[in-house]
């Protein structure tokens, strides 16, 4: 254990701070497509019970029409924030007509790129911003990759938290960088640990080992055979997460390294202002229609497809780096974690906890800088691990020696383990992270009882990878609809829907200017001083 890991622990187990872990929040994004009853794509417009995919603050829209996005609100323990989730999959249920939820990453059999329809989001300049940025995404990486789901997990902890380090790291009071700073630094840290260590989440909670085989649409792949409609890897843990998802020649030079806050928002801004030859030779628009906000690398920061993000609550009319410029890192958001097809929400609680241990650690751990050199072998662990994490005797790459993945990884639980138990001594001594620790040791030393072995155990029983996902779709949806909300929650929801599609037609109304001047105001909008 690193003495800095060590001192911070003692810190926080101080009984004077022993409430400040439970002052942070946890919220979590749960994407999952609406299909019909036998599994295939919905056509379907976004149901107006839902309210507006564009200002309803719960239920929206990701990126094709039928991809719902559930977002609860942030607390202070994930058994609520999972809570809440449920309720959002209960009063979407309750709305959906003969429809199902869509219970994988990966999405079953597709339609045809013209059939699949890109969300909308109104008239309104901001809402064509976001169907226009979305016809961007289509033309660069195929529709069929906005059918691609996922869970995000965001993650923050309290002020007083870095208020309390700052203050402990034996630094004198007038030379201590503005807690703003002290703290966006100590997340840019957390992300680099991150780096350093996700390639264990995607081992633990990797659940995507096959795909049906229309996905790709006859790209060129290194996938097996498993039967007619579906193509696998047999040690895989998360195609979703290899090059075979958000993936183009673009973006590969695009590395931003988490050294500090300014250099991973300057390499953004730089990608978003770069022009591209080859989107330059298809130009923003198509017989007077927009089809891409930019012909440039990025057509805004987010179309970075990055396993984790350091976030800030934007402002209207403000864009991301703007956020982060102006005031700093506020949480992380979590991006590698596929659903997890046998839970009816997509995560489960013990998920949740083992997270908040592994976060923590990554936060209170030694976080170096990381140079190129060491960047190009974390991405390597990672990709090795999405495509081969379950092989017997796989080895990553740990300085200057390759170390076998299982015993790495009994390792980082031995470090994670003390912060496991001081998340329980603040949380009553209920022993949850810690149980969670042991069920994760569990599936390192046998392979089989990870989720993406009992994935692909099911689907070579089934025969099909659609036919796992829509068994398992039905079976979530029987769950839901068995029982519904309380009168009180669903009369909650339903004042929430209404109030946004009161508020984008407020928006539409209010709205002045040509489409055409928003958007150049907004690509202009680039540097942190405006």
């Amino acid at each position: 254990m690193s003495n800095q890991l060590t001192r911070r622990l003692e810190l926080l187990d101080n009984d004077e701070h022993h409430d400040l872990l439970g002052q942070g929040l946890r919220g979590i994004e749960r994407e999952t497509l609406r299909v019909d009853a036998q599994g295939q794509l919905a056509r379907t417009a976004h149901p107006a019970a839902l309210g507006s995919a564009l200002t309803n603050p719960q239920i929206t829209t990701d990126y094709a029409e039928a991809l719902l996005e559930f977002i609860t609100p942030a607390e202070n323990d994930i058994s609520i924030t999972l809570n809440k989730l449920d309720a959002i999959h209960r009063f979407t249920y309750a709305h959906l007509g003969d429809e199902m939820l869509w219970s994988e990453s990966m999405p079953g059999e597709l339609p045809s790129e013209e059939e699949i329809d890109i969300a909308w989001y109104g008239k309104s300049n901001i809402g064509m911003l976001k169907h226009v940025y979305r016809r961007g995404l289509a033309l660069r990486y195929g529709k069929a990759m906005q059918c691609i789901a996922g869970i995000h997990y965001n993650y923050s902890l309290p002020e007083k938290f870095w208020q309390l380090l700052s203050a402990n790291e034996g630094i004198p009071e007038e030379r201590r960088k503005p807690l703003r700073d002290f703290q966006s630094e100590g997340y840019i840290a957390t992300i680099r640990n991150f780096r350093r260590y996700s390639w264990l989440l995607m081992y633990l909670f990797g659940a995507s080992p096959a795909l049906s085989k229309g996905f790709l649409r006859g790209r060129p792949h290194n996938l097996e055979t498993l039967s007619d409609d579906t193509l696998f890897l047999p040690y895989a843990t998360s195609l979703r997460m290899s090059d075979l998802g958000y993936q183009n020649e673009a973006q590969s030079g695009l590395t931003p390294h988490e050294n500090s806050l300014e250099s991973y928002v300057s390499t953004l801004m730089d990608a978003v202002n770069r022009p591209y030859p080859p989107y330059a030779e298809l130009g923003t628009r198509r017989d007077g229609e927009w089809i891409q906000l930019s012909t440039n690398v990025l057509q805004i920061e987010n179309e970075y497809y990055s396993t984790i993000r350091p976030k800030r609550v934007i402002r209207t009319g403000e864009r991301p780096v703007q956020a982060l410029c102006r005031r700093g890192v506020q949480y992380i958001e979590v991006r590698c974690l596929d659903v997890d097809p046998f839970e009816p929400v997509g995560i489960s609680l013990e998920t949740g906890r083992f997270l908040d241990a592994f976060l923590l650690f990554c936060a209170l751990d030694d976080s170096p800088a990381i140079d190129a050199m060491e960047g190009q072998v974390l991405a390597r662990n990672f990709a090795r691990t999405v495509k081969e994490g379950r092989k017997p005797g796989l080895t990553l790459t740990r300085g200057e020696q390759e170390v076998p993945l299982q015993e790495w990884a009994q390792e980082l639980i031995e470090r994670i383990r003390p912060v496991a138990q001081l998340l329980d001594r603040q949380h009553n001594d209920d022993g949850v992270h810690a149980a969670s620790l042991k069920v994760q040791e569990a599936k390192i030393a046998n392979p089989a009882l990870t989720p993406s072995a009992r994935v692909l155990d099911e689907v070579r029983e089934l025969g099909s990878s659609s036919a796992f996902g829509l068994r398992q779709s039905r079976l979530h949806a029987e769950y839901f609809r068995e029982s519904p909300l309380m009168p009180a929650e669903e009369a909650m929801f339903a004042e929430m829907a209404e109030a946004s599609v009161a508020e984008q037609a407020v928006i539409e109304q209010a709205q002045t200017g040509s489409f055409d001047a928003f958007v150049a105001a907004y690509n202009s909008s680039t540097l942190c001083g405006e």
